[in-house]
């Protein structure tokens, strides 16, 4: 049983205003170090501090400038405590990138050599406040930071959603003006919050005892590892729905890629080595896949927990890389196998449209999907052929090329002879006013 033996309110975050938007201004100008992508419109200063590897992060301290050649998810409890990030590598859509812009820290991603021209110990100025080039500037630099009342916004004819997967923001910006959380992605949550792969868990004891003994450390209070899994996955979805209810969540089911998966806890015993995993073993295709089904049916058991247990009805659910409708509807049948069939009891199930197949098959895959959620940042690195991690080739992604607009426009017309929903929830429209208003126009309903 719990019993709440005291009550107060909330000090801190129920006292700040929610409903603003931060301008950042520099008012004065040092020497340029380096320059790369610019990321969120903002200022940071602090000390720089180069790590190599995440296995450093003891050494970081609050409040440093990180610069690293790139990051992936064992970085992000580094990254939260930054003042800003530079990196080697990456684009505008590098997890460098789409983390600093969930946490609301800057960022300056493919700068190519930061951990050449920069030293440890220097005190930098990171400015993303300017344009698409983001700058690292010589010394703490003084900036102001103008803030604008959001209470009253003029009503227009698209559906504002956050795209949020971080339960612990979950009520603040739960505050901001919005339509519901259009994108929550689970990884967020396995990676930060779990940090286990799910097949350690599934196969706890055929483990090496060291690694038994980690995990029983952090699945400690719980009546097994399985339990441990669903409960915060649970958890960490019901918290970002609570924040919006009764308006949608959409809930991203993993997306991991098998490089990502390999970094969280007994990963490397059951990943295999890619060379190229952003097209490899990923979404709907590692969901069947007998190798990994059992693991997804953990998070569909948290799923049904959030939905039946929590009562949180605005869960729906989205299924990532799709490549064929022979996978479309296998996925449709492990859901239904799990006690999540489209459907019943309101449940709807959307899919990211993200790859060309989707494209041409668009009024086809809707047969198995109740709508669309555009994912532009893979859209565009298949339409063009490129890879978005890539700095070399970062200045050829743009969601605005012709093709990928034509790609877009298509989806979008054919979702709304369908009469279903389509909402885009990649990076463009956030980076580019002319973007989100062709997108407005193409009748995008968020």
């Amino acid at each position: 049983k719990l019993y709440i033996v005291r009550a107060r309110p909330e000090p801190v975050a129920s006292r700040k205003k929610a409903n603003v938007k931060e301008e950042f201004k520099l008012k004065e100008r040092g020497s340029s170090l380096v320059e790369g992508r610019a990321v969120g419109a903002r200022i940071g200063a602090g000390t720089v501090r180069i790590l190599s590897d995440a296995s450093q992060m003891a050494e970081f301290k609050e409040g440093e400038v990180l610069v690293a050649d790139m990051t992936d998810p064992d970085w992000e409890p580094i990254m939260k405590k930054a003042a800003a990030i530079v990196t080697n590598r990456g684009g505008r859509t590098c997890h460098a990138a789409i983390i600093a812009r969930e946490l609301g820290i800057p960022a300056v991603v493919g700068t190519a050599d930061a951990t050449d021209k920069l030293k440890d110990g220097d005190e930098v100025t990171v400015v993303c406040s300017e344009g698409d080039t983001g700058v690292v500037y010589a010394g703490q630099l003084d900036y102001e930071r103008k803030v604008e009342d959001l209470t009253d916004l003029p009503d227009i004819p698209v559906k504002l959603m956050l795209n949020l997967a971080n339960p612990s923001r979950a009520f603040e910006y739960g505050q901001l003006p919005n339509a519901g959380i259009g994108l929550a992605r689970l990884e967020f949550v396995i990676n930060n919050v779990i940090g286990i792969h799910p097949r350690a868990l599934l196969g706890f004891d055929k483990l090496p005892q060291d690694l038994r003994n980690t995990i029983l450390e952090k699945t400690k209070g719980y009546p097994d590892p399985v339990s441990f899994y669903v409960d915060k996955i649970a958890e960490g979805v019901g918290t970002l729905a609570a924040s919006v209810y009764p308006r949608r969540i959409i809930v991203r089911l993993s997306d991991f890629k098998s490089n990502e998966y390999k970094s969280l806890l007994g990963g490397p015993l059951f990943e295999p080595d890619e060379e190229n995993p952003m097209i490899g073993f990923r979404g709907a295709g590692r969901y069947t896949d007998e190798s990994f089904r059992e693991c997804f049916e953990l998070e569909l058991l948290a799923m049904k927990k959030v939905r039946e247990e929590m009562g949180l009805t605005n869960v729906e659910l989205m299924i990532p890389f799709v490549r064929t409708l022979e996978m479309a509807q296998e996925v449709n049948d492990v859901l239904e196998s799990n006690g999540l069939k489209r459907g019943d009891n309101g449940l709807k199930v959307q899919m990211m449209a993200e790859l060309p197949s989707n494209v041409f098959l668009a009024d086809e895959f809707l047969d198995y999907f109740d709508g669309f959620s555009i994912g532009s940042n893979d859209l565009t690195q298949l339409t063009l052929g490129l890879d978005r991690d890539s700095g070399l080739v970062a200045k050829h992604f743009d969601e605005r090329n012709p093709a990928v607009k034509k790609a877009l426009a298509h989806i979008i017309q054919t979702a709304k002879a369908r009469g279903k929903y389509v909402g885009i929830c990649g990076q463009g429209p956030s980076d580019f006013p002319d973007f989100a208003q062709w997108l407005l126009e193409q009748g995008i309903d968020s």
